[in-house]
């Protein structure tokens, strides 16, 4: 009995992680070099999910619990990486950086479709996430670029 009080503060105490890193992304692997053609790299997905993001500094939208698209990006020359959604529905971006840390966006790019921009990106992986604001799902095409697409 003792223990499993024990277990249930540890619970209390460290809340999970919605987002899960360790799983299969839904829509496959992209391995990328820095200088890669074509430039952007495509991707077509459904947008949203059932989660609510609840990462400090990225607490909107939804998401899946798996990423969308795992990017292994390996850097040549200190490019910045944009990674963008374009879409009908009102869409973001969650990502996990090699280094662990989160960024996200909303409204940065054309339209109200998010864009994150990563400067001097770094090599890595870079589990992407793309959510939607409310409940629904839809069609987005995620871009994967080394070229300001603004």
């Amino acid at each position: 009995m003792r223990l499993l009080l024990i277990a249930a503060v540890a619970l209390l105490a460290f809340p999970a992680q919605a987002q899960d890193v360790s799983a299969s992304p839904t829509y496959g692997d992209v391995r990328l070099t820095g200088g890669f053609t074509p430039d952007p790299h495509v991707t077509e997905l459904t947008a949203g999910g059932s989660v609510d993001v609840t990462i400090s500094g990225c607490a909107y939208g939804e998401v899946a619990n798996a990423p969308d698209v795992d990017l292994y990006y390996t850097a040549s020359g200190g490019h910045d990486l944009y990674i963008y959604a374009v879409s009908s529905i009102d869409t973001t971006i969650l990502i996990n950086t090699p280094n662990g840390s989160w960024v996200c966006d909303d409204d940065s790019y054309d339209d109200g479709d998010p864009l994150v921009v990563i400067r001097n990106a770094p090599s890595g992986l870079y589990d992407i996430w793309v959510g939607t604001y409310g409940s629904s799902n839809g069609s987005a095409t995620l871009f994967i670029s080394e070229i300001d697409p603004r």
